[in-house]
């Protein structure tokens, strides 16, 4: 029914106002109660071998909505009752910002993927901060929030800029994440280099602890595809040093590897950060890296390229504890965590591993032996 409903309807409207449209139908249904209990039984069943532990945190199973779909925290239960099991919402600057110009997300839909240049379009981190302060949690899901950098902050303001949102959001996070790895915002991604996210990450980590006194909001960062393999390094090496919780690998790619189906090139070649299936490999590749550089000393967090429950599958024997996905959702529909959690269930129960921690970078460790 989904995939008749994406044909005649979404394909035909401009991705963003189907977003919007979509977007609206689940925050209504999250809204009425029999309706919303109904559709979490249908979408959302729960499987007891999933069950997980990362950050410190307990959630129903691996699986979680990555950054970027909901950015304003105004339908957190709307995607746990479609069955995910946390919600990264952002990503949150500063101050509010309307992000790049209009038309700014493109469906490459023979190739399963999206270009997007947003531009970290959102309300500021004070309105999103005010938002989940009131909000009261119809489904117990794990929150997590993804914050970035103003478009018009000056790049050696960018801390400062970090501080404030860290400060307004901490106390309503079950973990953080400090993104530095968008394409799509005038020289965030120089945040990367080591010399420069030493300092960043640091102030940080003071301003959540600073916040927040009642227990350690987890920290992460997230990390682009594009990164060469010695700076993957380096940043894992900081990551161990500053004691930080976790690293999400990866976000969108500026590069346009893997395209072969879609046969307009002049949407092959708009500008912005390409996500969807063509980033599987390369995201798979800095995810294994990662680990093999980081073991189990900091949580990973698989995403890029997520399709199929044999995709999570994939990055949890590279080493990913979590596993996220967004763009495949526009393809597949709201049945698509059910047949990622089936087929996961399905998969673990195959394995020679007891848990789903268990299976934590097997791949390494048979290479290994």
């Amino acid at each position: 029914m989904y995939s008749l409903l994406f044909r005649l309807l979404f394909r035909r409207m401009d991705p963003e106002r189907a977003h919007h449209l979509a977007f609206a139908w689940i925050r209504l249904a999250a809204r009425v109660p029999v309706l919303r209990t109904l559709v979490a039984a249908v979408l959302a069943p729960r499987h007891q071998a999933l069950r997980t532990e990362a950050l410190g945190l307990r959630m129903h199973g691996p699986f979680g909505l990555a950054a970027g779909f909901d950015k304003n925290a105004v339908a957190i239960d709307g995607m746990a009752m479609l069955g995910f099991d946390h919600v990264e919402i952002g990503t949150v600057t500063g101050q509010p910002q309307s992000g790049n110009p209009k038309k700014r997300l493109f469906r490459l839909v023979q190739d399963r993927a999206l270009i997007n240049r947003m531009g970290f379009n959102n309300e500021g981190s004070a309105a999103v901060a005010a938002r989940l302060a009131a909000r009261t949690p119809v489904f117990r899901t794990t929150v997590g929030v993804n914050i970035g950098k103003t478009k018009v902050v000056p790049e050696d303001e960018a801390t400062a800029d970090y501080v404030t949102s860290t400060e307004r959001l901490a106390a309503h996070a079950d973990y953080l994440v400090v993104n530095v790895s968008s394409p799509n915002t005038p020289g965030l991604r120089n945040l990367q280099a080591v010399d420069q996210l030493r300092p960043l990450l640091t102030a940080v980590r003071e301003a959540a602890d600073r916040t927040v006194t009642t227990r350690r909001v987890p920290l992460l960062v997230k990390i682009a595809p594009d990164l060469a393999d010695d700076d993957i390094d380096a940043v894992a090496d900081l990551a161990v040093e500053l004691g930080l919780d976790g690293i999400i690998a990866t976000n969108t790619t500026i590069a346009r590897d893997g395209l072969g189906l879609t046969s307009d090139p002049a949407l092959v070649q708009e500008t912005g950060g390409l996500s969807g299936a063509p980033l599987r490999t390369r995201s798979l590749e800095v995810l294994s890296r990662l680990y093999a550089r980081v073991g189990d000393r900091i949580t990973l967090v698989g995403v890029g390229g997520v399709t199929t429950a044999d995709d999570v599958w994939e990055r949890i024997l590279a080493g990913a504890t979590l596993v996220q996905g967004y763009s495949a959702f526009i393809y597949e529909g709201p049945f698509w965590c059910r047949a990622l959690h089936q087929g996961l269930a399905a998969r673990l129960a195959a394995s020679p591993y007891a848990t789903l921690a268990d299976a934590i970078g097997a791949e390494h460790r048979k290479v290994s032996s």
